[in-house]
């Protein structure tokens, strides 16, 4: 375990942990606790932190840890003691059509998307007391389900039901779940494509590098909203724009939905 010295703190610092630290959001995470003088464990599948990680300043620790790994999640646990705030962030990215994803990485995604958020709670809630957090990270893809990307969709829906569910389960103890979901944002995430469908791994990219939000916004306003014990996080308009249209204008929310399965039927053509 790699740890930084502490930095300056005013009240009492909090405990956090940050799955998936090492690059974009996870990072952003880390970032705006540290920035709040928490002690922060930054955890990610590298050995040794990268050098986004030595740069930070603060009360910082870096341990690798894999998610998928229910040995890694106990040594966690009890190297980290008590716990105030569980950020778990680790994901990949699946683009992808139903027939041009294979069972394996629907597997892959499965394991590491839902169930890594699993294992983390399962392995650190006995560390949290009242007023503890959890934040898990999904995306406005478990709100709103377009076209082509069954894999993504299923596993980030599955992380909102998670997340209302251990709400409604944990609320009673003083432990607030929180599950934030933004539109697509600039971040390390097109570098976990999977590649299984090439051509919607195209698309899903252009919209990633052409996108106006960034990280940074995205970890601020879901630990604005975690704070404020917020059950679900749209940090962007769009999200909520998307979300609300879903909710409320069901039938115009599915005809855009054909009408976007349509067009990528014509434009990548069959998988």
């Amino acid at each position: 375990m790699f740890r930084r010295g502490a930095g300056r703190s005013t009240g009492r610092p909090r405990r956090v942990l940050v799955t998936g630290a090492a690059s974009g959001l996870g990072l952003e995470f880390a970032r705006v606790y540290l920035g709040r003088g928490d002690r922060v464990t930054l955890t990610d599948i590298h050995e040794t932190p990268p050098s986004p990680v030595t740069a930070l300043s603060g009360d910082w620790s870096y341990r690798k840890l894999d998610v998928t790994d229910e040995a890694d999640w106990a040594a966690a646990a009890q190297e980290v003691g008590s716990l105030d705030v569980l950020v778990s962030n680790a994901g990949i990215g699946v683009g992808g059509r139903i027939t041009g994803t294979s069972l394996a990485t629907w597997r892959r995604a499965l394991d590491i998307n839902l169930l890594g958020s699993v294992r983390g709670v399962r392995a650190m809630l006995p560390r949290m007391g009242g007023g503890g957090q959890i934040v898990l990270t999904a995306s406005l893809a478990g709100l709103v389900h377009a076209p082509s990307m069954a894999a993504y969709n299923a596993t980030k829906a599955a992380t909102v039901a998670l997340g209302e569910t251990l709400d409604g389960e944990l609320r009673c103890r003083g432990i607030s779940v929180t599950t934030v979901c933004p539109q697509f944002f600039r971040s390390g995430l097109a570098g976990s494509l999977t590649g299984d469908d090439a051509s919607a791994d195209r698309v899903a990219r252009s919209l990633l590098k052409y996108t106006w939000l960034d990280a940074a916004t995205v970890a601020r306003r879901g630990v604005r909203g975690a704070d404020a014990r917020r059950v679900t996080v749209t940090p962007d308009a769009f999200a909520t724009l998307s979300w609300y249209s879903k909710r409320f204008t069901r039938v115009p929310y599915l005809l855009v939905m054909r009408l976007i399965g349509r067009w990528v039927d014509r434009r990548l053509g069959p998988s």
